[in-house]
């Protein structure tokens, strides 16, 4: 299950199986990685629902959908990972996030798409300003955990 799937998007993004070995690498660097006390890691990090598991072809990003019912409401395809751990003079964070929101309009499209930062666990001064840059726009902030809620609206 671990070996990448031939779906070559462009020079941008490869399509690959939640449950990637290469994808939970990435996976296992990210601040919303959850680490169970007991120590077990679930074959699959993505989540229930309709998802789509994206690699750069050089393995240094990941980007992940997720459509599924949202407990707090919202509605659309949710990126429920990004990580960008290439060079920034190599490719711009917010060109990855427009080439997955084309991925994304075609597999779901007239979608509005949404995701949450955590403004406490990112390093930036501008928590989401990768996708802020790539169009998207703040949108709210979840009641419970205060996490910053960002979209792109239907295509």
């Amino acid at each position: 299950m671990g070996a990448v799937q031939p779906f070559l998007f462009g020079d941008t993004w490869v399509e690959v199986r939640d449950g990637n070995d290469t994808a939970r690498t990435i996976f296992d660097r990210h601040y919303s990685r959850y680490v169970y006390k007991d120590g077990r890691k679930p074959l699959l990090f993505v989540g229930p629902g309709e998802k789509m598991v994206l690699l750069t072809p050089d393995a240094r990003a990941m980007f992940t959908w997720r459509k599924f019912i949202s407990a707090d409401g919202q509605s659309g395809v949710n990126c429920a990972i990004f990580r960008n751990e290439r060079p920034l003079s190599r490719t711009d964070s917010s060109d990855l996030i427009r080439a997955a929101d084309a991925l994304a309009d075609k597999r779901w499209p007239g979608e509005r798409h949404f995701t949450y930062v955590n403004p406490r666990a990112v390093r930036s001064h501008n928590p989401g300003y990768c996708f802020i840059k790539a169009g998207w726009r703040r949108c709210g902030v979840t009641k419970v955990r205060k996490l910053l809620i960002l979209e792109r609206p239907a295509a």
